[in-house]
């Protein structure tokens, strides 16, 4: 089973990172299967390469070894950095256009947003199809076709100001996953059509998780459960692709003391500070006893817990409290 970690590059790991990691990590290893690391820094304001390399040193530290990616490009998949990935992005929308079910969207977040209902508290953007091009009235058509007309001769840079959707089906799109079970969702309903390539040329995460996991063999995704709905887009991709879909699992993620996820600006649970005050097999006891692998927190090393990993023993809770 290949399984994979993805993390991106905008800051330095945090626990909730490493235990996604190690989870991801036990899996693929205790299947005897390869475990690959790529970066996904598709947006350049906010990724860097040093970021990347104390991510690997991080791993690496806590014996997280990978098999195939990373900065060096280990293995005949590369290159492992999304932001060298644009020409099989590329390709991959060429195919998803040829379909006839992409087209130009002018949207701004602002446009967006003003057609938000206010019951909608959630935080999730339900896209309303403004620009679909059949819910456009014969003057509001031909002012996108100008639109579009004006820029036919313009640089690339300047004709990429419009971003690039896709539509979605109004029909329940099912799954299942490995903690959490069936899953049933909507996406005309949970985000409406979703974007493959937004308006300043940035690729869409949903568009490269995709493309790169099939390319590179991953059959099995790990990541933290507020991905988990979002499985049902990328599952749209893979079909529309001729595509075969990995499995899924979603793990709880890990809150502080304020019952909030754990994020980059949460100093203290970063491992630029827990590495000062921990050893490798102690955090990894630590997490192992979080997920509920181990019946408490002593020192074990990754190695050392494969024979214990089971997913049979993991928590399905949708968060762990660490207070």
């Amino acid at each position: 089973m290949t399984g994979r970690f993805a993390p991106s590059p905008s800051g330095r790991m945090h626990l909730g990172n490493v235990f996604t990691a190690l989870i991801s990590w036990l899996s693929a290893k205790k299947s005897g299967g390869r475990w690959i690391l790529r970066v996904e820094d598709l947006d350049p304001q906010r990724s860097r390469m040093e970021y990347a390399r104390q991510i690997e040193d991080d791993l690496l530290w806590l014996g997280l070894d990978w098999d195939e990616g990373g900065i060096g490009g280990k293995g005949s998949n590369g290159p492992y950095l999304q932001s060298e990935r644009g020409n099989v992005y590329e390709e991959a929308l060429r195919r998803l256009t040829e379909t006839g079910l992409t087209y130009p969207c002018y949207c701004t977040r602002a446009d967006i947003m003003a057609t938000q209902a206010p019951h909608e508290t959630d935080g999730r953007v339900v896209y309303a199809g403004t620009c679909r091009p059949r819910n456009l009235g014969e003057t509001e058509r031909r002012a996108v076709d100008a639109m579009s007309s004006a820029r036919s001769g313009m640089a690339d840079e300047t004709r990429r100001e419009r971003a690039t959707r896709l539509f979605v089906p109004d029909e329940e799109i099912r799954f299942n996953d490995r903690l959490y079970g069936a899953q049933s969702v909507n996406l005309a309903r949970h985000c409406g059509d979703f974007v493959l390539r937004r308006a300043d040329g940035a690729w869409a995460y949903q568009l490269a998780v995709v493309v790169d996991d099939a390319l590179m063999g991953v059959k099995e995704v790990v990541r933290g459960s507020d991905l988990l709905l979002s499985s049902a887009q990328q599952i749209y991709l893979y079909r529309l692709l001729g595509l075969e879909p990995p499995e899924f699992a979603h793990v709880p993620l890990l809150c502080n003391s304020s019952v909030q996820r754990l994020s980059k600006r949460d100093r203290s649970m970063s491992m630029e500070e827990l590495r000062k005050d921990y050893t490798p097999s102690h955090l990894i006891g630590y997490m192992a006893y979080v997920a509920g692998i181990l019946p408490e927190p002593f020192p074990i090393s990754a190695e050392g817990l494969l024979p214990l990993f089971s997913w049979s023993a993991l928590r399905d809770a949708s968060s762990i409290n660490l207070d």
